[in-house]
């Protein structure tokens, strides 16, 4: 029997509460930077068979809401004081790269299991070929540490102390790490008493059916939103900026497809699975968390009071090619695959754009790059740690500006600040804050970059910058609004030894050196003559714009006393408008000259070849066509006959190769 709409509105707020009570153990317990501070975890309140009810709304990682247990949870039989763990992406597609170790615990009731609790945690490093484990420059799951397969950590309630071990040798800070597996286990705990409170209140019958009832309650209330979206497909691709330390770019593209009361976000034309860490392990799930972030921010966007659980993806699919770079097979390297998400996140909101331009931002700054330090102290003691995010603002919207150096799809990963920074490791943080001039041009301003510089001491000190991107393809603006700027990575800035880095994402690092990171600002939104004068002056005097920019980007004249020059002003703007761009979305001259040669023509083309392949010979191939392709502008046509002739030379070289014409010389064939 259902719950009454009272009754189930109040079980879901004991249920998220129950949630919270988790996450705030776990934060408060935890002993890594990186989840103490930077809060890169999450907690969930799961129905029997896995799907996620609860979880933390205004803390933790908020990728997560669609997050499905069920694959880990039926490989086991269970007793009360069982805990089971994995940090496996290929094992039931529940963790996303070999740092996430979920943990899942049942809850029993009168020798019944009524429900689980689960988290997950990013350990700060897990072993493998790199400090802090992860680099775009690994090519297979094999080389990005220790990969716990599903497993019990706990039955009865007794330790695996033979598991405990193995972590301990293969991971570089193992009293970190225990100290954060301790924190998970007391997560789960506490979400067992408070399950046991919940039930009493609620009664044992109630509470199961009410779990349920509240996905049902979610997956409503997200078809209503989707009826109100046009019916249509629509089409958006974005790019990061290489598919391998030094390689060409990689696109990801979507065609949101709308019909009735349901949602297909469908990723084929994205690249191929590539010889680098950036692929995402999804096993082809139509509704997995990873996938379905960007859905789930766009539809609580339309909704902001929507309940937060799996049921909210039931209305939605995914179409995810295998062997692509959205859905990765075994061996493929996954570590990087937060910095995927983020790119499919933003592809998705590009999407829902198209749909509904005047409801949307633009795009946010996204590249958020996540800096860690290993080094060592005076005393020559080994010490690593994570010192916080370096990222971009949220994009200018139809009613406001960005927010200022993070917000939208990155906002859950908070900073750490100086002095925790300087008390966990031995570095001197020199400048902290925002970018000047960052922020993309609009009515509605995009939300600052922001940058950090640190110097180090000891030698063999390492950095790494995960998930370094946006050095080339900026944030783009919507609706007459401008691209934020680029992002930048600097060793021994303003040197001799100046070294830029771009998307390099592991440095060796001298005595002494100092690292630059600026991360990339966001897109702006609407005109941006139509912002208020007065708004520009702010602007200057807060220091987010130059005069300088307020006089070429929105045709604002600040005189020698700092005010606005009225007179100039209207000149100016006046001029502006005589160019007002008519297109929906601002793309920064990366993008631009990059699909000056390749046009969607050509990536389609490229597209139907790669998947005619098998997925060994794909990245190949890709590689070889670009060579072919570089700096050649496709004709007025498109230029697709040029990719089918690139890749009939790369099949004079390599005769396993199948062939593959294109469609017209298909055609030509078969009328003979």
């Amino acid at each position: 029997m259902k719950l009454d709409p009272t009754t189930l509105q109040v079980l879901a707020n004991y249920c998220a509460a129950a949630a919270e009570s988790m996450g705030w153990t776990l934060m408060r317990t935890a002993h890594s930077t990186f989840v103490k501070e930077t809060e890169d975890f999450s907690c969930q309140v799961l129905t029997p068979d896995g799907l996620t009810v609860a979880s933390p709304k205004t803390f933790g990682a908020t990728w997560y809401t669609g997050l499905d247990y069920g694959d880990v949870i039926k490989l086991f039989d269970y007793r009360e004081g069982d805990i089971c763990l994995t940090s496996d992406p290929y094992a039931g597609y529940v963790a996303t790269h070999t740092p996430d170790i979920h943990l899942w615990k049942p809850v029993f009731r009168d020798g019944e299991i009524v429900c689980f609790v689960g988290n997950h945690i990013h350990n700060t490093d897990v072993g493998g070929a790199v400090p802090a484990t992860l680099s775009r420059s690994l090519t297979e799951i094999q080389q990005e540490g220790l990969r716990i397969p599903p497993m019990r950590l706990m039955r009865d309630g007794v330790m695996n102390e033979d598991l405990l071990r193995i972590i301990a040798n293969n991971v570089r800070m193992p009293e970190q790490n225990w100290g954060d597996l301790n924190a998970q286990i007391a997560c789960v705990n506490v979400g067992e008493r408070k399950i046991h409170e919940i039930i009493d209140r609620f009664g044992k019958d109630d509470f199961k059916a009410g779990l349920y009832d509240l996905l049902d309650y979610a997956e409503n209330q997200a078809r209503a939103v989707i009826r109100d979206i046009p019916d249509g497909e629509y089409f958006f691709a974005d790019y990061a900026d290489e598919d391998q330390a030094g390689g060409y770019p990689v696109r990801v593209a979507v065609t949101l497809k709308i019909h009735g009361d349901t949602l297909t976000v469908d990723y084929t034309g994205s690249d191929p699975q590539l010889a680098s860490s950036l692929n995402m392990p999804t096993g082809g799930k139509e509704r997995h968390s990873l996938v379905t972030v960007g859905t789930v921010y766009s539809l609580y966007c339309l909704n902001p009071t929507m309940m937060l659980n799996a049921g909210l993806v039931r209305p939605t699919r995914a179409i995810l090619p295998e062997g692509s770079v959205m859905n990765a097979v075994m061996p493929a390297a996954v570590g990087m695959r937060s910095l995927m998400s983020n790119l499919a996140q933003t592809v998705v909101i590009g999407a829902f754009c198209r749909a509904l331009p005047a409801r949307f931002p633009a795009s946010p700054g996204s590249g958020m790059s996540l800096m860690n330090v290993k080094t060592s102290t005076r005393a020559g003691r080994a010490v690593m740690a994570s010192i916080g995010p370096v990222g971009g603002g949220a994009g200018g919207g139809p009613f406001r500006d960005g927010a200022e150096g993070g917000g939208a799809n990155m906002s859950y990963l908070k900073n750490t600040p100086v002095e925790i920074n300087e008390a966990e490791i031995p570095v001197r943080i020199l400048r902290y804050g925002l970018v000047p001039d960052s922020g993309g041009p609009g009515r509605y301003r995009g939300g600052s970059a922001c940058e950090m510089e640190f110097q180090v001491f000891a030698p063999g000190s390492m950095v790494t910058a995960r998930n370094r991107d946006r050095s080339v393809f900026s944030a783009w603006g919507l609706r007459g609004g401008g691209s934020g700027r680029v992002s930048r990575f600097i060793q021994n800035p303003d040197t001799e030894r100046a070294i830029e880095l771009g998307s390099q994402d592991v440095v060796l690092c001298e005595p002494g050196d100092i690292i630059l990171i600026q991360g990339p600002g966001a897109g702006g939104y609407g005109d941006p003559t139509e912002r208020p004068e007065s708004a520009v002056l702010h602007d200057v005097r807060c220091g987010f714009i130059s005069a300088e920019r307020a006089r070429s980007d929105y045709g604002v004249a600040i005189g020698s006393d700092g005010e606005v020059d009225a007179a100039e002003t209207a000149r100016l703007r006046g001029e502006m408008a005589r160019r007002r761009p008519t297109h929906l979305f601002g793309h920064g001259p990366g993008r631009i000259a990059f699909e000056r040669v390749w046009t969607v023509d050509r990536y389609g083309a490229l597209t139907r070849i790669l998947a005619e392949l098998p997925v060994t010979w794909r990245f190949f191939v890709k590689h070889q066509i670009f060579a072919a392709l570089k700096g050649r502008v496709a004709p007025v046509e498109g230029g697709a006959e040029d990719v089918y002739r690139a890749y009939d030379d790369v099949v004079a070289r390599f005769e396993d190769l199948p062939r593959v014409s294109p469609p017209a010389r298909q055609a030509a064939v078969a009328a003979e």
